[in-house]
């Protein structure tokens, strides 16, 4: 299963592809997306939250949103199983 390419990202607007809807901030994995609520977790990746992903050999990178965007889509292109949480407000 692959990663959906972020077909446009805008201020307060994401579209991914295989997904219907707009979002305003989401989450993206191999074979699907959905809405995200930044309240749910903050919009800060927590020091912890990196370091658990890092240990078990899960490459992670936190950048500003558009650059995010474009890491994602490279990655995917290149066939990599990827996943991320953007937010498009900030």
């Amino acid at each position: 299963m692959s990663s959906p390419e972020i077909a446009s990202v805008s201020w307060g607007q994401m579209k991914v592809q295989g997904s219907a809807i707009t979002y305003k901030d989401c989450k993206v994995w191999p074979g699907g997306s959905r809405a995200w609520d930044w309240r749910e977790t903050g919009t800060e990746v927590p020091p912890s939250t990196v370091d658990y992903l890092r240990k078990q050999g899960i490459d992670v990178r936190v950048l500003q949103t558009e650059q995010a965007v474009k890491e994602y889509n490279a990655l995917a292109a290149q066939g990599v199983r990827v996943g991320g949480v953007f937010h498009s407000t900030c």
